[in-house]
């Protein structure tokens, strides 16, 4: 098996009630089918318990735990969109009464990601946890990767009997040749970001075209790192961002606050005409982004990209969107950006860089935990290629 990791995986500590936020509200939590059985059976005996009356305290807490959990569908309740075992303290009564090896795999992993692919597993922390994020988006150093090998067989061998290795090792260097120009920081970030797309969708023609072989000549062309003549002034962006904005209004809303977010952005950076966005987005990039740094905004751009690279871009082997899991990382350095932005002028022009991250962690909340969204999102990318 081969191991694949952000450099900075190991580092991540759940700072439990003292997060910012909270992972155990806004969406839904599914049990595995064997912490479930574990659940269960806690439960059969905590109603043994009752019925001899011996030890009635001992089953305050599983009585508590089989009204939780949702057995039907296999999650936990929710009541006021927050976890059923979440307290007012926001910690986890799971943990306080049974201790960490009774959370589910779901609970037990996050904000770790894992990717699994026939000998391979990917593993990332999420966007959309607080520290992650900040983990992530305050790094001024390049994305790096940690391999390791062992000589185990592939407990999941079974069910990549039908993968496409042939496409999977394209796509694998081809994501090595998208990280060198997302990280190519000679390059302005709108010419990396238009050359990212522009590779994706000439590799996505030759998968469509079945010429598989002819995506070799796509990655070596753009190993060469050409120069794109495509140009985006503040006016077409307006057009281009405004039209594409109304995606949004497609997507499942998991939390009720984000709704706010979305639609302040709307009115007011594409609410007006473009004079409007133009006097905002001149202002913003003279006063924020020079005061806080040009590279340095850039290079939190850089890392929301490859972010979103690593841990969807080999996806494609099984569904074959080699385009959209491009697009989207765009799509989402973009328009957190543009959210920024929003909230930036809406607050007399005064913005932190904690703000930056915490804009950047609720948008990553709201597209990656939500498969209706991320499916959403990238059948709109394809329509759009």
């Amino acid at each position: 098996m081969r191991y694949v990791k952000q450099t900075y995986y190991d580092t991540f500590q759940c700072t439990a009630d003292k997060c910012p936020d909270t992972c155990c509200a806004g969406w839904q939590i599914v049990i595995d089918e064997a912490t479930l059985e574990k659940y269960e059976n806690c439960v059969t005996e905590c109603a043994e318990r009752i019925r001899t009356k011996a030890d009635a305290d001992s089953t305050i807490f599983d009585a508590g735990l089989a009204n939780a959990i949702d057995w039907k569908e296999g999650c936990f309740k929710q009541y006021n969109r927050r976890c059923a075992m979440l307290n007012e303290q926001n910690l986890c009564d799971l943990i306080i009464e049974k201790g960490e090896e009774w959370l589910c795999d779901t609970c037990k992993r996050y904000p770790r990601h894992i990717e699994e692919f026939d000998g391979v597993r990917e593993m990332s922390l999420s966007l959309s946890c607080p520290v992650a994020a900040e983990i992530m988006l305050k790094s001024e150093e390049k994305m790096q990767f940690l391999v390791t090998e062992d000589e185990k067989a592939d407990p999941l061998e079974e069910e990549f009997e039908n993968f496409d290795f042939l496409l999977y090792t394209q796509l694998e260097d081809a994501r090595d040749v998208l990280f060198s120009i997302v990280q190519n920081r000679k390059l302005p970030m709108e010419k990396r970001m238009i050359l990212i797309l522009q590779m994706a969708k000439e590799m996505q023609e030759c998968l469509d075209e079945e010429r598989l072989f002819d995506m070799e000549d796509v990655i070596g062309k753009y190993a060469v790192c050409p120069v794109s003549n495509v140009e985006l002034d503040s006016e077409k962006r307006f057009t281009y961002l405004k039209e594409n904005f109304e995606v949004f209004y497609k997507l499942e809303r998991l939390r009720p606050e984000w709704s706010a977010v979305v639609d302040s952005a709307k009115e007011t950076l594409y609410g007006g005409d473009k004079e409007q966005y133009i006097h905002i987005y001149n202002a913003f990039e003279k006063e924020f982004v020079t005061g806080f740094g040009k590279k340095r905004w850039e290079i939190f751009a850089e890392q929301i990209l490859m972010f979103f690279l690593y841990t969807y871009f080999c996806g494609a082997v099984y569904d074959d969107c080699i385009y959209s899991k491009v697009g989207m990382a765009v799509f989402s350095a973009v328009y957190i950006q543009e959210f920024i932005m929003c909230a930036w002028y809406l607050n007399d022009k005064k913005m932190d860089f904690e703000e930056c991250i915490r804009i950047a962690y609720r948008y990553a909340r709201e597209v990656e935990h939500s498969d209706e969204n991320l499916i959403t999102l990238e059948e709109w990318l394809l329509e759009r290629m």
